[in-house]
């Protein structure tokens, strides 16, 4: 009787694994799909120049030999969860670099699109590529706004205003 018992559960066993396989393959598979959506940058719309008045500062570091501003009227919270804006790099000697720029806070990545000429006029970049964003070195002020004003746990942190108010106030996520 034992023995009865154990072959017909051994049976139906044999008979529902590939059900149950295909099931979990099933499942495992919308999940992967729903990850490995492919990502699609949005269209890039060059902003006009910035102007003086609009420009944000924040804090990079004490050993900066640069100062750092974001123009309000020029960052954006796109579609495609990349905050766009317009960097104004300042030399203690005056020395001034503009530039148009997105970080992309999912993948902690940043993407220069163009620098501004003396005429107001933008000079598209030669590179598009996405950099992943580093905590040290010269370029510290892209991980200065992904992680103290833009990002959040891989999510922009709010929308452009919230974002703008943010840096208006100097009031860091950490």
């Amino acid at each position: 009787m034992i023995l009865l018992i154990r072959r017909n559960l051994l049976a139906a066993m044999l008979m529902f694994s590939p059900l149950v396989a295909s099931a979990i393959t099933v499942a495992e598979q919308d999940a992967l799909d729903g990850e490995n959506k492919a990502w699609a940058e949005s269209a890039v719309n060059l902003p006009a120049p910035p102007k003086k008045e609009n420009l944000l500062s924040f804090y990079v570091s004490p050993t900066a030999t640069i100062d750092f501003s974001v123009d309000a009227k020029s960052l954006s919270v796109d579609k495609d969860g990349v905050v766009r804006y317009t960097l104004v790099a300042t030399s203690r000697t005056g020395a001034t670099n503009i530039s148009y720029e997105g970080i992309r806070c999912q993948s902690a990545e940043k993407k220069l699109y163009a620098f501004g000429q003396s005429d107001g006029r933008w000079s598209r970049a030669r590179r598009d590529a996405w950099d992943v964003i580093r905590e040290s070195g010269a370029n510290r002020q892209h991980a200065t706004l992904a992680l103290e004003y833009f990002c959040e746990g891989g999510s922009v942190a709010g929308k452009a205003e919230t974002i703008v108010e943010r840096l208006r106030r100097k009031k860091p996520l950490r």
